[in-house]
């Protein structure tokens, strides 16, 4: 009788005992997601997170946010996206500036750019151009512009979106390579700086194209050159620098998706898959390609190997400038 009681007792029983341990986890995401922008509104990064946000918010049953973390070359977002729990709900924007060229001049920052993110998705890449307000400058060529700062009594200031960035380095590699010299002036985002060159209280900048063809089309700005190896579809009359006469005066700010070290690899994944497909989608293609943003696919690993390679590369010779940001 006791043998024939066991079963019935044991199924009784079973209700009882603990659950797996993925029963227990909830499925991602749970809850919303947050995506750090390392640069104020405006800006390439802060358009293309939008972007990205809008479309992943329809794929995934979760909200996807947007959230501007400014300050010390996109440092300060870096920071705090790298401090993070690695769970998939805190991601950030990841381009050039905070991963390979502030660190080299922010003594303060603590992160590892490679080793300390999980890299999810490259997003694509867009050049800078040497924009001029016409009104103080002359110059209808790069060869022109050269002249006229190298004839100015005081170096002239370029506007930059920061310290560290993408067009920081390259206004100090502009300045080795022509020897024409220049003061740079550090805005907290594009938008500022375009203000203030419209206004004429800076006479050129370095910046990405996507932010001032509108102005450019418009007359407001004088487009100089870009920094591309190649004409760009949105601005085709816009020479090249390698065409201006200064072949390998390249510059490039490519964007991605990572988070916090550590991220759980079927995290990692869907979110890749996601984001992929997100930029398969014709409403994104549409929007990036507005903004003249080459997209290029790469998995998680090549990516990461990417990031390690711009590190090394692009990073040792922002090292080898030796500028330092207070």
């Amino acid at each position: 009788m006791r043998r024939r009681q066991l079963p019935f007792i044991a199924a009784l029983a079973a209700p009882l005992l603990p659950m797996p341990t993925r029963a227990q986890t909830p499925e991602w995401p749970s809850r919303p997601i947050r995506i750090i922008v390392t640069f104020p509104p405006g800006g390439s990064s802060d358009i293309v997170a939008r972007v990205l946000a809008d479309v992943l918010s329809q794929r995934l049953p979760q909200r996807v946010l947007v959230d501007n973390r400014p300050g010390a070359g996109g440092t300060l977002g870096a920071a705090y996206v790298a401090t993070q729990p690695a769970d998939g709900y805190t991601l950030m924007l990841s381009n050039t500036a905070p991963i390979v060229m502030s660190p080299p001049i922010y003594p303060s920052v603590t992160y590892d750019p490679v080793g300390g993110f999980t890299h999810i998705a490259y997003l694509g890449a867009t050049p800078l151009v040497i924009v001029v307000n016409p009104r103080l400058v002359p110059a209808t060529d790069l060869a022109g512009l050269v002249e006229w700062i190298k004839a100015q009594r005081v170096p002239p200031g370029f506007g930059t979106s920061g310290a560290g960035s993408v067009a920081h380095i390259f206004g100090e590699q502009f300045m080795q390579r022509t020897g024409a010299q220049l003061t740079h002036v550090p805005y907290r985002g594009s938008a500022p700086m375009q203000a203030d060159l419209l206004g004429g209280a800076i006479p050129l900048s370095f910046d990405t194209l996507p932010q001032n063809v509108e102005n450019i089309r418009a007359g407001r700005l004088r487009a100089i050159a870009i920094t591309a190896p190649a004409r760009q579809d949105m601005a085709p009359e816009v020479p090249t620098t390698a065409e201006a006469g200064f072949p390998g005066l390249l510059a490039e700010n490519w964007l991605g998706l990572a988070g916090p070290r550590g991220l759980p690899p079927a995290i990692t994944q869907r979110l890749h898959t996601e984001t992929m497909a997100a930029l398969a989608s014709p409403q994104v293609r549409a929007r990036i390609d507005e903004h003249g943003i080459a997209m290029r696919a790469m998995t998680p690993p090549e990516f990461t190997a990417f990031v390690a390679e711009e590190v090394r590369t692009v990073g040792g010779a922002v090292r080898a400038l030796g500028l330092t940001a207070n």
